[in-house]
């Protein structure tokens, strides 16, 4: 912002100066030819005048060249014989303009150069006075002056400029800051509040921000009173319910009410779980999905050892950095781990494959189970799919994508965004 008020200022006073200054430029080589031809006649009426009261003196000649010498203007006087007085310049006798001025008539001459003729009438005869201004001397202190000019034109430029810049410093730093603010409340800072400065309008956004702020507070606080509360409410009954099917006299009713029991349980638990994750979890955290998912393959071969369940992990060879929270990528796998020790025979293989590029990291949950059941495609038998559902929505929270597929067992692909290297 503050490069774009400078830019327009600058261009806005660029064109006012501009205006000015070419005229004025203008105007000024015009004074300068109007004051040289303006001196040059004076002195052709001077030498006129000395020619006038000295004709046919002998020291005219003298005296003319004398005047003539101390003049700006060359300036020679040509006698009715023909003679030249003053400065001297080759073929002035023969000179046509001469000639016309010697007939009587006073006329200048404008071409390259200004020449002035004046005629001197006298009882000797014609004489002719004549001035001439070369370009040089027509165009005097010209350039000095659009020199001084286009440096003032430049100052005035340049202090429009600074003085741009620190109303747009006024402008844009409160803007600025209020951005800051903004981005760090959609990192789950919520407790933070911006400081309104600058223009009444920016004062009035930041005031703005800060209830919006408040007001999310306020509705996460309530959202997750409730959820506490509904939590509360559900394990009571829950706790009944695992109570009573242990008490159940026959075998497999008692196992089928235990694994239902159970798996509302874990459902339960995944509301909660969910509805509680800090708000700072966003898609600017990072973690190195390789030590997470090797972290969590640990954790998890021990009841698979119990199981006698045959695991293989294939990891990358070196890091594998994500933009996702570890605790948030900890959560999506074990929801994936236990959908498989929950709903796959104990002699069901697990495959675990991570592969990684320079735009994804990809890590494969294969099962050799009994594979997605046609009637809801993301769905176990005697599975509500909540957790993956819960999965599936922290991971398309990053930009990532959460795929199941089935070929003779279940496999869960999970494409993460990969995250930039860190800068050495």
């Amino acid at each position: 912002m503050r490069r774009r008020i400078g830019w327009l200022v600058a261009a806005t006073t660029s064109a006012v100066i501009l205006g000015f200054v070419i005229p004025l430029c203008l105007l000024v080589q015009t004074l300068a030819h109007e004051r040289a031809v303006s001196n040059a006649q004076d002195d052709a009426d001077d030498v006129a005048l000395l020619v006038s009261g000295l004709h046919g003196d002998p020291g005219l000649s003298d005296v003319v060249g004398t005047a003539t010498s101390a003049m700006a203007a060359t300036t020679s006087v040509v006698t009715p014989d023909g003679a030249v007085l003053g400065a001297r310049v080759d073929g002035l006798e023969d000179d046509p303009d001469v000639r016309r001025a010697a007939q009587g008539e006073a006329f200048t001459d404008e071409d390259d150069d200004v020449t002035i003729l004046t005629p001197v009438v006298t009882a000797d005869g014609t004489y002719v006075v004549r001035a001439q201004v070369s370009e040089d001397q027509l165009a005097a202190g010209v350039t000095r002056a659009w020199l001084a000019i286009g440096f003032l034109g430049v100052v005035l430029i340049v202090a429009a400029i600074l003085i741009a810049d620190r109303f747009a410093r006024r402008i844009a730093t409160p803007v600025n800051d209020l951005a800051r603010v903004a981005r760090r409340l959609s990192d789950g800072e919520l407790e933070l509040r911006a400081e309104p400065s600058g223009p009444p309008e920016t004062v009035d956004l930041g005031s703005a921000i800060n209830e919006l702020a408040d007001r999310i507070s306020e509705l996460l606080v309530a959202e997750r009173a409730a959820v506490g509360d509904l939590s509360h409410r559900l394990r009571t009954p829950v706790t009944a319910l695992r109570l009573d099917a242990e008490q159940v006299a026959e075998p497999e009713l008692a196992h089928r009410l235990q694994s239902h029991v159970a798996h509302l349980q874990r459902t339960v638990d995944a509301i909660v779980r969910d509805a509680r994750r800090p708000v700072s979890h966003t898609i600017r955290a990072g973690c190195d999905a390789r030590a997470v998912v090797a972290d969590r393959m640990a954790f998890w071969s021990a009841l698979a050892e119990d199981q006698g369940r045959r695991v293989e992990v294939r990891l990358t060879a070196g890091p594998a950095p994500v933009v996702v929270d570890a605790g948030d990528l900890t959560d999506v796998f074990d929801v994936l781990l236990d959908n498989v020790f929950a709903h796959t025979p104990e002699d069901a293989a697990i495959a675990v494959t991570m592969s990684a590029d320079d735009a994804h990291v990809v890590v494969e949950v294969a099962d050799t189970g009994p594979g997605i059941q046609p009637r809801a495609v993301g769905e176990r038998t005697g599975s509500t799919g909540l957790g993956l559902q819960i999965a599936r929505r922290t991971v398309a929270a990053i930009g990532g994508t959460l795929d199941l597929r089935s070929d003779g067992g279940t496999t869960v692909v999970v494409r993460l965004p990969a995250a930039a290297p860190p800068m050495s």
